[in-house]
């Protein structure tokens, strides 16, 4: 080969060539010399050798052929140009492909080519861009024919790998619910890899797929050894022998994160622009895959849906016309697939719903969208049916409605079912009556009726008697027969419109409305008795029962509920039952209305005990002509959250004969012992009484009891505690209270008769009762001085006290005067408002320092019988005067004596005056005014009778002055006399 002549220094063409990008050849075809200068080879190479050695080295072997003929036909002059595409090794290693184009500029005298100029143009970018179009037009190929998510994603991953050699792909796809990624595709990676990052959960640093579906970013990792994302897998990225990755997000249409598409190198890489661009396209790729897919899943279902739904449905335009049914449609109502397109759904329509519902009905579905609900409809051949709809509006991006879409089942069976069902839990399963359930809805309704209208309804309580013989002698059979005659009978006794349920057993109630008088109410329920009473003949055997019949009436004086009212009939009856059987009782309210007070009383009570809000009070006893304080009378009272404080006659006569008087007698006698205690640690010894109950005499161990409580406070003396005992309770069983006395008394305790004279005891009765002192009932004390019978009575009782050597003393002590009179009669001891009140126990100590008795009453002399007769005296009159007035007001028939020789006041100053030694003219005005006053009191009287009574009343006052002057001069004498 001979010397190539050198190359001419560069042309400015040349060098305007090489700015463009392109490099520039030049071929002395003689020598077979080349040089090539520009951005593919930076430095000007001269080769030379033979044209095979220079295509050796430039052009890839595989394209020698192709090149080799297109210069041939172009030295051939069969091309005006030369042009071939290639792929080419750069000095630098990397392989590329070019375009290259020349001509011959020069020939020899022969027209032989000599030289060949052209240039060389990289078209590695386009080539790969062809390529990827052309690998994504067969993945969209396959996308229209292939259903396999796997075999899409397979495809593009080994795709991509051609495009990009030595390169290994890998699809994960992310489980949004979870945050997992799972394996999707990757043939060319190891299967110990796949296994080991299927499943892993993405997060800010894990490896470069699961950063990049945590960040939705592009995750480029050049160097897996030495970046901090691998922490966690760089073992199995070192495993598999993975220097680089790098990992793009698949973004849905949505925005959405679908998973990740990477690509791997064996040794850290650098990516290119073009690996960048190539990354991004096939993540797109493999989105449009995804979601082409699952669309294509979801079709499928919704088709297979459609068709083989066993609910009905039914697609409309928005005229209602029908586009499309499914099979179900056809079997549910008959009518073929073509007989129902084109109509309109109002063609099924059974009309039990009215245009009110179908008016609703619109109004929600082109409100809210959709409508829910149950419809009754008609099949092709007339038969009606119950459907459960629901119908939906199908609406475009700009919220028009498209279509409308309707899925129906039939609930025919369901609703007859619901129905059965309906009435077995509202009816009695062997005479189809109403049961309870049903009979309280049609009570509770009957009552309101009957309150709106102001019409009264009656409820009959009806129980058979002598059922269970018939079941025990006969058989369950029998009776079951016996109970629907009964209740056959029953319904034929009462009026149209009235309810007859079977509560259970052989219990029957009746409601009856508009009861217009009791007398009906009454008639019908002696009907009830008849019928219930009818002999039945079943088989051989006729068997006959009777009835119990209670009723109760609604409205009531107290609003009472529907329940009350059950159990209100069902008392009646239960009384009907227990005063012989087969009749009728009639409720009785009022009496009810008491019980319930008693039991409502009774819990208050109850509740009281335990909150503490009992007290104790203490009224003082006293001897009144000594001033002494001899004790204390404790009486309970309740601290009432809304009443205030109680008496115990608020209280304890609920508990009289209930075992919570016994709690509350403990409650008494354990607080009186305590206060006692605390009395004595004050320097104060007070002798208390306590107030017994009649159960807690009765009770066996009375005696231990209180034994126990006085040992619970060792410094009282038993002496100083007296139980007061009412004299109506201790003669109910008088040996065993005799009994439980004398034990008492042997520890020491005092007893006191309570309201002595208020009972029926006998003289032998108050001999045998061990008790030490006698208390006079206040009523007798307090009238004492106007009433000359509680006078009588009380001289009676002070002589019986003294007559069996009984201590006494008098309740209701409420003036001076009262005080006098008792200690003119003998009885020093008293208690009562004109001594002292009953006082919280704090109060007793300065009450005790500071009491005083009334001196009239310390300086009364004992025994003045004379003075006594005079007191008596003066009670006389003022009953005799009160006698006048009454006859005069008609508050009694006769008049009391009017002569004035016959009254009691005019024999006492007949025979017993004279004896207080007053000076006789003292006396004779007592007696003329003594006169005078019953002169006037006859002229009253015959003027009453005469038919002038009021003018009598008005000149009462007259009669009444010559009283008090009469009055007035009686007290006088005993200073007289003196």
């Amino acid at each position: 080969m001979s010397a190539h002549p050198p190359i001419e220094p560069a042309a400015p063409w040349q060098s305007a060539i090489e700015r463009m990008g392109d490099s520039v050849w030049d071929w002395h075809l003689p020598t077979d010399t080349v040089s090539i200068t520009g951005i593919l080879f930076p430095q000007g190479n001269e080769l030379q050798g033979s044209r095979e050695g220079v295509w050796a080295q430039l052009i890839h072997p595989d394209d020698r052929p192709r090149v080799d003929e297109s210069l041939q036909r172009h030295f051939a002059g069969e091309s005006r140009l030369f042009a071939s595409e290639y792929r080419i090794r750069t000095p630098g290693g990397a392989e590329l492909w070019v375009i290259s184009r020349g001509a011959i500029v020069e020939r020899d005298a022969k027209g032989a080519p000599v030289r060949m100029i052209g240039t060389i143009t990289d078209i590695s970018a386009t080539k790969q861009a062809e390529r990827f179009e052309h690998f994504r037009s067969g993945i969209l190929e396959m996308l229209a024919r292939e259903r396999s998510l796997p075999a899409l994603l397979d495809a593009i991953v080994r795709g991509v790998e051609d495009l990009v050699p030595r390169s290994l792909c890998s699809v994960l796809l992310l489980d949004r619910e979870r945050g997992l990624l799972q394996h999707g595709a990757a043939p060319s990676l190891p299967d110990f890899y796949n296994q080991a990052i299927h499943g892993v959960a993405i997060g800010p640093e894990v490896g470069s797929c699961g950063t990049a579906a945590h960040t939705g970013q592009r995750v480029i990792v050049e160097d897996i050894a030495h970046s901090p994302l691998w922490d966690q897998h760089r073992p199995f990225a070192e495993q598999a022998g993975l220097g680089a990755c790098w990992s793009q997000p698949i973004v849905s249409a949505d925005g959405a994160v679908l998973g990740t598409f990477a690509i791997y190198h064996r040794t850290p890489h650098h990516p290119e622009p073009a690996h960048l661009r190539l990354i991004e396209q096939t993540a797109a790729l493999v989105s449009l895959a995804i979601e082409r897919v699952r669309v294509e899943e979801r079709l499928h279902l919704a088709a297979s849906v459609f068709t083989h739904a066993r609910e009905g449905i039914m697609i409309t335009e928005p005229d209602g016309r029908i586009i499309d049914v499914n099979e179900a449609f056809t079997r549910i109502t008959g009518y073929s697939r073509e007989e129902a397109l084109g109509q309109n759904p109002r063609f099924l329509k059974s009309g039990r719903q009215d245009r009110a519902f179908y008016a609703e009905l619109w109004r929600q579905l082109i409100g809210n969208g959709h409508w829910v609900g149950e419809v009754w409809n008609r099949r092709k051949n007339g038969e009606h049916y119950a459907e459960m709809t629901t119908i939906s509006a199908v609406r475009d991006e700009q919220g028009v409605t498209r279509q409308y879409v309707a899925l129906f089942s039939d609930i025919t069976e369901l609703k007859e079912h619901e129905q059965q069902l309906q009435f077995n839990a509202h009816h009695d399963a062997l005479t189809g009556l109403p049961n309870r359930v049903l009979l309280a809805d049609r009570l509770l309704q009957a009552m309101g009726l009957a309150r709106r209208r102001g019409q009264k309804l009656a409820v009959i309580y009806l129980d058979l008697d002598g059922f269970k013989d018939v079941n025990d002698q006969h058989g369950h059979g029998v009776g079951d027969q016996l109970l629907m005659a009964v209740a056959q009978g029953l319904r034929q006794a009462l009026r149209e419109g009235d309810t007859l349920a079977r509560l259970g057993g052989d219990e029957f109630v009746a409601v009856m409305q508009d009861v217009e008088a009791e007398q009906q109410m009454l008639a019908v329920a002696s009907r009830v008795l008849a019928a219930a009473a009818r002999p039945v003949s079943v088989g051989s055997a006729v068997v006959q029962v009777s009835a119990s019949v209670g009723v109760t009436t609604y409205p009531q004086t107290e609003e009472v509920d529907a329940d009350q009212l059950l159990r209100q009939a069902d008392q009646a009856m239960y009384q009907a039952k227990l005063a012989g059987k087969n009749r009728v009782h009639v409720f009785d309210t009022e009496a009810d209305r008491n019980v319930r007070g008693h039991h409502e009383s009774l819990a208050h009570i109850r509740q009281a005990l335990r909150d503490n809000a009992f007290v104790l009070h203490h009224q003082p006893k006293v001897n009144m002509r000594t001033g002494e304080v001899i004790g204390t009378e404790a009486l309970i009272r309740w601290q009432h959250p809304e009443r205030g404080l109680l008496g115990p006659l608020h209280f304890l006569p609920v508990i009289e004969d209930h075992p919570l008087s016994l709690e509350v007698g403990e409650w008494v006698m354990n607080t009186a012992l305590s206060q006692m205690q605390a009395w004595l640690d004050q320097g104060l010894r007070l002798p208390v009484s306590i107030n017994l109950g009649a159960r807690e005499l009765q009770q066996a161990d009375f005696a231990e009891q209180i034994r126990r409580r006085l040992a619970a406070h060792p410094r009282v003396q038993p002496s100083d505690l007296t139980l007061e005992v009412l004299e109506t309770s201790a003669l109910g069983d008088l040996a065993r209270v005799s009994q439980v006395m004398n034990q008492c008394r042997e520890l020491g305790v005092r007893f006191a008769l309570d309201d002595f004279g208020t009972g029926y005891s006998s003289l032998a009765y108050l001999k045998r009762l061990p008790v030490q002192q006698l208390k006079i009932d206040q009523s007798f004390v307090r009238d004492m001085l106007d009433d000359a019978d509680d006078l009588a009575i009380l001289e009676g009782v002070l002589g019986l006290s003294r007559a069996f050597r009984r201590e006494v003393i008098a309740e209701g002590v409420e003036t001076v005067e009262h005080g006098e009179m008792l200690l003119h009669l003998g009885c020093e001891l008293a208690q009562g408002w004109g001594i002292a009140r009953s006082m919280p126990a704090d109060a007793i100590p300065d009450w005790v320092r500071t009491w005083q008795a009334p001196v009239r009453w310390t300086q009364l002399a004992p025994g003045h019988s004379d003075a006594l007769g005079l007191r008596l005296a003066q009670v006389k009159h003022g009953a005799w005067i009160r006698g006048v007035e009454a006859f005069l007001r008609g508050q009694r028939g006769e008049h009391p004596p009017l002569d004035a020789r016959l009254c009691t006041f005019g024999q006492w100053l007949t025979h017993d005056a004279p004896r207080l030694n007053a000076p006789e003219n003292e006396l004779a005005v007592v007696a003329s005014l003594h006169h005078r006053v019953h002169d006037l009191a006859e002229s009253l009287c015959q003027m009453h009778l005469l038919g002038r009574a009021e003018e009598a009343v008005s000149r009462l006052p007259s009669l009444h002055a010559l009283r008090d002057e009469l009055l007035e001069r009686l007290g006088r004498l005993p200073q007289a006399a003196s």
